[in-house]
């Protein structure tokens, strides 16, 4: 019986320092993968390759694309035939 509590003991020793192993590393691998990120994304920022430049004059004014117009969608045959009704009383 005493070797089972020993166990038990060390367990949830472990199981402490862990915890509180975690609640001080955590935080700071956090803050590194978002200095990480900022650091990516101000790089692809300032590149100047990324910056698009305008492909018309400064007062023109051009569409890239037309709209598609609204399909119609064939009328199916399950769909059945709306038949107005009154109530009886």
């Amino acid at each position: 019986m005493g070797a089972l509590l020993k166990y038990i003991l060390i367990f949830i020793l472990i199981y402490y320092i862990f915890k509180a192993l975690l609640r001080f590393f955590v935080p700071m691998m956090a803050k590194k993968m978002m200095d990480k990120a900022a650091k990516n994304f101000e790089e692809q920022f300032n590149n100047p390759y990324y910056k698009e430049k305008p492909k018309t004059k400064e007062g023109e004014t051009s569409i890239e694309k037309k709209p598609q117009e609204a399909q119609k969608k064939p009328k199916s045959d399950l769909d059945g035939e709306y038949v107005d009704y009154e109530e009886v009383d």
